[in-house]
């Protein structure tokens, strides 16, 4: 019985995606519920699993291609038995050397002369494309190597075992052309100098559409700051042990950002809105988004509530979030949303940056790397670790006087964590 493998739900507003690779082949076998291709959304990875036990069918879309929310993409043969990988291999090695074709001469120079090899009774060699390529990699001559297929072809496992025992004779490179003349244009492409052409990947076209409209949208300014990390390190430092034996997490500083943005998010109410149309939407809640590196791009999924967690659920919220961004289990819906952003950019080692407001926010805080820095304190001139802060927002709907009076209020609260817990 065969069974249809269709594309997935995908989330709200999500009607299509990219095939990014197929990581079952046809004749394999497959288990229930087993991911058998991995589908690239304008967010996510997201994996297709089996519906049935069974044997890997016909492929009906090729990777890169886009596929609609339940298109069938597969078929599974249900109780079937996996195709031995000779099988293929047989196939191949049944179907005739193509005609050859024509290649430019320095072309023709890099590959051995095979078109020409024979057979001891001076027949031609009947080669399978994965033969002939073998072949070709390491400069064989063909008809010096024993055949063990069908009516003495070659098969792969025999030019390998040639490759292995050093016992095949190697073609000697045909002659290289003759140099033409010098072109009166010189060449785009200088020996030496190579390029690659890939496509984008959904998620790469998405944010790079989604960063130039935000950058088109907004009226985009950016405030800067510094602030002495003095005090939140002493903190970390003393407790930090205690905390991940009670929490079973490290304590970070995101979770002193997090916090020091929610208490700036209530006095100055304007950053955490945003404008839709001719009107301004101003939220009583805190959803702040996180950007996260992940091996496709940054996403950026949003921790609920933020006002209403604590430093351990903050953290332990971020860490998962980082885990599953690696693994690419992350939810479409885990990143919809948000109403101010934190990046770090200090991670990478950034001194100093402007980042970019997510749409559909109005702010975006971003963080950078501690370094010691000479600074003057009660008129002397001491080392203490400093962070560079910036704050790009939208001029549009927050003035001045407000983003830099919150910044300020960050500034305060990461200088003096004892206004984290008595909310000042």
């Amino acid at each position: 019985m065969t069974t249809e493998v269709k594309v997935p739900t995908l989330g709200e507003s999500i009607t299509e995606a990219t095939l990014g690779q197929w990581l079952k082949k046809p004749g394999e076998s497959v288990a229930a519920d087993e991911p058998i291709a991995s589908l690239e959304t304008d967010k996510v990875a997201v994996d297709v699993p089996s519906p049935v036990a069974g044997v890997m069918g016909e492929q009906l879309v090729k990777e890169g291609d886009t596929v609609n929310v339940g298109a069938v993409i597969a078929t599974v043969s249900e109780g079937g038995t996996a195709t031995a990988p000779a099988t293929e291999s047989a196939k191949l090695e049944a179907e005739p050397l193509p005609a050859p074709t024509p290649m430019a001469p320095e072309k023709v120079a890099e590959q051995p002369a095979l078109a020409d090899a024979e057979e001891d009774d001076g027949q031609p060699l009947t080669l399978s494309p994965a033969v002939r390529r073998l072949v070709l990699e390491h400069g064989l001559d063909p008809s010096k190597i024993v055949g063990h297929g069908k009516d003495g072809r070659l098969t792969k496992d025999d030019v390998l075992a040639a490759v292995k025992t050093g016992n095949a004779a190697r073609i000697a490179p045909a002659p290289a052309p003759a140099p033409a003349a010098p072109a009166v244009v010189a060449s785009a492409a200088a020996p030496g100098r190579k390029e690659e052409r890939v496509r984008m990947n959904r998620l790469r076209q998405t944010i790079a559409s989604r960063l130039k409209e935000s950058q088109n949208t907004a009226a985009m300014l950016t405030t800067y700051n510094d602030v002495d990390m003095t005090a939140v390190m002493d903190a970390r430092n003393r407790y930090k042990d205690l905390f991940e034996k009670k929490h079973g997490i490290r304590l970070g500083f995101m979770s002193f950002f997090a916090k020091a943005s929610v208490l700036a998010l209530k006095d100055v109410p304007s950053v955490n809105a945003v404008i839709e149309g001719e009107e301004i939407v101003y939220r009583d809640y805190a959803d702040i988004s996180v950007a996260v590196s992940a091996p496709q791009g940054l996403v950026v999924p949003v921790v609920r509530d933020a006002d209403k967690l604590s430093f351990a659920g903050i953290e332990k919220t971020i860490a998962d979030f980082g885990k599953r961004a690696k693994d690419g289990t992350l939810k479409v819906d885990e990143m919809r949303g948000g109403t101010f952003t934190i990046s770090n950019g200090g991670v990478f080692g950034s001194l100093l940056s402007s980042p970019i407001i997510n749409l559909g926010q109005s702010a975006v805080l971003g963080l950078h790397r501690i370094e010691e820095r000479p600074v003057v304190r009660n008129g002397q001139i001491v080392a203490r670790p400093m962070m560079y802060l910036a704050l790009s927002y939208d001029h549009r709907l927050v003035d001045g006087r407000e983003a830099v009076t919150f910044l300020v209020r960050i500034k305060e609260a990461i200088e003096d964590p004892t206004r984290l817990l008595i909310d000042l």
